[in-house]
């Protein structure tokens, strides 16, 4: 045991040690912040219209709240991912596996950092979506729900779909060890590849039973909101997961591309 704190405090000495884990927190806070508090604003306002939004105000406020995971999900895959593919870049990894020949407790040091470090992240990705949606719902006068325990399930299991995020992004660096080609597959997947097949999957009943278990679809059931899921549902293909079946599903994706990445570049000679 005392061997794997050493090798876990060096993980987080790693990651605490650069500029690179606040720089996109802050980025990330200050994003949800401005989305969030936009949407409340926007459907505020068009309650207060004759052509007010279908959304009772019951609902509004976790959808306003979940834009923290469904937005903030980018940055905690990509934390896990650069954190894990500099190591290659800068062939720190020799000197780590020196210290730790043994790499299988490097890998596992490195994953329980690094979905800490994404439940960080989920901690201030909530606090900007609670904190902006929250407040811009009272000046319209709607009900932020802040005292339901459904909300705070809600945030809880928010910071759990970012932790795993992260844990995803980890094993992803070290399937893919180019830090250039990680960023790309990250960005490209999120924002052009899974929302499509997302929307194609909402079309028929079959399809929406294969699409539920596609990553940020397992996420939105996690966390048990989301302005996607709601759209694909006023399509007809508003299937979801069971929360715990979604929370299943990311943890699977992060052990199996940790260990597709054990197997094809962590057990290579990096020197």
């Amino acid at each position: 045991m005392s061997r794997f704190g050493g090798a876990l405090r060096s993980e987080v000495t790693k990651i605490t040690s650069t500029r690179m884990w606040w720089i996109l927190a802050i980025i990330m806070v200050a994003y949800i912040a401005v989305c969030a508090g936009g949407a409340a604003a926007l459907f505020g306002a068009l309650g207060d219209s004759t052509n007010g939004p279908s959304i009772s105000g019951e609902s509004l406020a976790p959808l306003i709240y979940s834009f923290g995971p469904t937005l903030g999900y980018v940055f905690a895959v990509l934390l896990g991912a650069l954190a894990t593919t500099n190591e290659f870049r800068h062939q720190t990894l020799t000197p780590t596996f020196l210290a730790t020949p043994r790499r299988g407790r490097v890998l596992v040091a490195k994953l329980v950092a690094l979905t800490g470090a994404g439940a960080l992240y989920g901690v201030l990705a909530m606090i900007a979506a609670v904190g902006a949606g929250a407040g811009l719902l009272l000046a319209f006068g709607i009900d932020p729900q802040l005292g339901d325990p459904d909300t705070w399930a809600l945030v809880g299991r928010s910071v759990l779909a970012m932790a795993l995020w992260s844990a995803i992004g980890v094993g992803l660096g070290v399937l893919v060890p180019s830090q250039v080609a990680a960023i790309v597959i990250v960005l490209a997947f999120t924002q052009f590849v899974e929302p499509i097949l997302r929307l194609a999957s909402s079309i028929a009943e079959w399809t929406a039973q294969i699409g539920q278990f596609l990553p940020g679809a397992a996420s939105d059931a996690l966390v048990g909101a989301s302005f996607f899921s709601l759209a694909a549902g006023a399509g007809g293909g508003g299937t979801m997961l069971e929360w715990w079946q979604g929370g299943l599903v990311l943890l699977g994706i992060a052990v199996l591309v940790s260990v597709l990445g054990w197997f094809t570049s962590w057990r290579r000679d990096v020197t």
